[in-house]
């Protein structure tokens, strides 16, 4: 698994010992899914923007009243 190192300020040092303890590898586990969770938040701010500059429209809807056609 790659590595990278943070450097933290003080402050936000001593906030994250207070959160997640680094003994018993809490503090990087803490660490890794707050980055996922950030990765997630920034994916789904980008398909929302994408969804408010090209809304769909009505005749985007899917028609199902033909559905049987498609089902094998």
């Amino acid at each position: 698994m790659p590595s990278v190192l943070v450097q933290l300020d003080e402050e936000t040092y001593r906030s994250l010992n207070k959160v997640a303890p680094p003994n018993k590898r809490k503090r990087t586990e803490f660490i890794r899914r707050a980055i996922q969770e950030a990765i997630h938040a920034r994916e789904f701010a980008r398909m929302r923007e994408a969804y408010r500059r090209q809304p769909d429209s009505a005749t985007d809807i899917d028609d199902w009243s033909n559905c049987e056609e498609f089902n094998p």
